[in-house]
């Protein structure tokens, strides 16, 4: 997959998608622990984008904890990098007792940056939000590519709050915030894989057209619903392998 420069696009657009490319490459072990990326003229040439693109995009993925740079040297994967090939067995109780925590943790911070959001978002974080729910939307995109572009949703909301200490402490709990980065929600909520996906784009789509029409509120209730029914899930499993 190559980030090509599109006629009109923005360069904060394919930053962000350089940025989702290459954090998807780390989170499936295409790019692994320790491994250094390629460099800034090698992704210039390969993706067809400018040193002040790739800039960016290291810059979030550096801010996120996936990439460290060696003065000097290069940048690297950080050994602390997790990766999905490495997570527990989706049905072991302890991944969903972390998660059911994460979960309470991400609905004190969420909530209250989606209704910043919808007061604060500037039209290219609205685009970028836009896309990030079209490609999610793909019904081809893989079960990891949904963990990061999930992800990257949320990030980019809590990035349209203008508060970068919100933004900073998603992006320091990374990708694995995200229940189906380490659980086959799916499965795990008795539910269809296509049925699950389109209510997961649903509850997306509620929050996004909340924030495009600048509803403090609206977009407040429609994170909660979103974070809290996957809360209730988590606890109905946990509650059934613990019976």
């Amino acid at each position: 997959m190559t980030v090509r420069v599109a006629g009109g696009k923005k360069r904060g657009s394919l930053s962000r998608g350089l940025e989702v490319l290459l954090s998807e490459h780390i989170i499936e072990g295409r790019l692994r622990s320790g491994e250094q990326l390629p460099t800034e003229s090698a992704l210039m040439l390969e993706h067809g984008v400018s040193r002040t693109v790739v800039r960016e995009a290291m810059s979030r993925l550096q801010a996120a904890g996936m990439v460290e740079t060696r003065h000097g040297i290069g940048t690297f994967v950080r050994d602390s990098t997790l990766s999905l090939k490495t997570f527990i067995d989706p049905a072991t109780i302890g991944v969903i007792v972390d998660s059911l925590a994460i979960m309470e943790f991400r609905i004190g911070l969420e909530v209250e940056a989606a209704g910043l959001a919808a007061q604060r978002r500037r039209p290219d974080q609205l685009a970028g939000l836009r896309a990030l729910l079209d490609q999610l939307g793909q019904p081809a995109v893989s079960l990891n590519d949904r963990a990061a572009l999930d992800f990257q949703f949320h990030l980019g909301i809590t990035e349209a709050t203008g508060n970068h200490y919100i933004a900073n402490t998603l992006l320091n709990l990374g990708v694995v915030i995200i229940p189906r980065s380490r659980l086959d929600s799916a499965r795990l909520f008795h539910d269809e894989p296509s049925h699950y996906e389109q209510r997961m784009q649903g509850e997306h789509e509620q929050i996004y057209q909340a924030i495009l029409n600048q509803d403090a509120e609206c977009a407040r209730a429609a994170m909660r619903l979103h974070l809290q029914d996957s809360r209730e899930y988590l606890h109905q499993a946990r509650n059934e392998l613990l019976t």
